[in-house]
């Protein structure tokens, strides 16, 4: 519970150019069922020209909600605006939100009483889209206690969620303002794995992610060579992380299917020929580091296909099977061997002169052809981690199998 100098949250809000998406945004602050007493607000005008600042200003002086307001220069991205905030934040919590989102009436509340029963760092909240997709894989149900490799997590890996701010001091997290786009990956994904545990609220839409009409927000704008620059900086990081194997193949999935999938799609084909060329050349040094068969088997076939031609640079495969993609064919499904194991004619299966391995065909995680469920065979599907229980978790598993035991020998024989 906060008190008069410690909120419960801080709600950093970095702001350009944001109106008049603004106003429904901090409105959406100031209904939080929390209280205006248990929160804060620190918003940074990030060197808007169209009346942002201004209005920061006249909501600090009215709302009951304690609000400060930093004007800045314009940094080019989100990640000092939020560094700003969260230098100044004194919440126990803090919630990053864009200024062109909103929350749940009850969004906060929710989360700060997840947090706190369950003692976990990180909360996600159901996000629903307007205007524009989003995530939902990870929001099947509540989970009062996951982590990154027994669930879906991985695959949203925006800012916006509540973080218990003394996690981030403690390894002294902060967004790196050298990456314009992706930032907020790098920092989310830190955070998930140094967490002592994530809380995920399906129950109840915590965020409404809005799409703009001007094109402003950065994941709407930026050049190409952005994309691979936050793939790189997501991808380094999970190596820093976990060394060569099994749980970094899991986590690599996610800047391989959501960052550089992208950028090697329908879009690709039409793209002048210096740029597909170009592209190319950006994904190298990535596919020689990190390409690896555990990364190739979580894939699905189409996806697995496109990353195996953009590592062998072999930008004539990928246009044959881009083009069957954008044709809308559906590839043929051949069972080979006794265990009849699954494989995906598309473009160059069984060509030899083309020379792709047949295991790039090879079904490995169940998917769906022309509306068939295609089911990979047991025993080559990538298996999630499951984290053991904690030795003291195991000693008090012990003593009440213990217990039972003593229960069971003192109860009297039945006649």
């Amino acid at each position: 519970m906060a008190s008069a100098e410690i909120p419960d949250v801080t709600v950093i809000i970095g702001a350009y150019e944001a109106m008049p998406y603004l106003i429904p945004c901090l409105e959406s602050v100031e209904a939080q069922t929390l209280g205006a007493d248990r929160l804060e607000i620190v918003a940074v005008n990030d060197g808007s020209t169209d009346g942002t600042g201004e209005y920061l200003d006249d909501f600090a002086a009215r709302s009951k909600v304690r609000t400060r307001v930093v004007h800045q220069e314009n940094s080019g991205g989100p990640s000092k605006p939020r560094n700003v905030g969260l230098d100044m934040a004194r919440g126990r919590y803090v919630f990053f939100l864009d200024a062109d989102d909103y929350l749940g009436a009850e969004a906060l509340e929710r989360m700060v009483a997840m947090a706190d029963r369950n003692g976990t760092d990180v909360v996600l909240g159901k996000i629903e889209g307007i205007g524009r997709g989003a995530p939902k894989s990870m929001f099947g149900r509540t989970l009062e206690r996951t982590d990154v490799f027994s669930s879906n997590i991985k695959m949203t890996l925006s800012a916006e969620k509540l973080f218990r701010r003394e996690l981030l001091e403690k390894h002294k997290m902060r967004f790196d303002q050298q990456l314009y786009t992706g930032e907020d990956a790098r920092f989310t994904l830190e955070a998930y794995v140094r967490s002592a545990g994530v809380s995920v609220i399906a129950d109840y839409v915590c965020l409404y992610i809005v799409r703009r009409d001007d094109g402003k927000h950065i994941t709407q704008s930026g050049s190409y060579a952005m994309r691979f620059d936050s793939a790189k900086a997501l991808m380094d990081l999970i190596a820093e992380l976990y060394p060569p194997g099994d749980k970094r193949d899991d986590l690599m999935i996610r800047p391989f299917v959501i960052t550089l999938l992208p950028q090697f799609d329908h879009r690709w084909l039409k793209a002048k020929a210096g740029t597909r060329q170009d592209k190319l050349d950006l994904a190298r040094p990535l596919m020689e580091k990190y390409w690896t068969p555990g990364v190739a088997r979580r894939l699905k076939v189409p996806e697995r296909l496109r990353m195996h031609y953009v590592a062998e640079g072999r930008a004539d495969l990928l246009e044959d099977h881009l083009t069957f993609l954008q044709e809308k064919k559906v590839p043929e499904v051949i069972r080979r061997g006794a265990a009849a194991k699954p494989y995906l004619a598309y473009p160059h299966f069984e060509d030899e002169a083309a020379g792709v391995p047949a295991e790039m065909f090879a079904v490995t995680v169940s998917e769906w052809v022309d509306g068939v469920r295609v089911t990979a065979p047991r025993g080559t599907v990538p298996q999630r981690a499951v984290p053991k229980p904690s030795f003291a978790r195991r000693v008090v598993r012990k003593l009440r199998r213990m217990a039972r035991g003593a229960m069971a020998g003192r109860r009297p024989a039945r006649s």
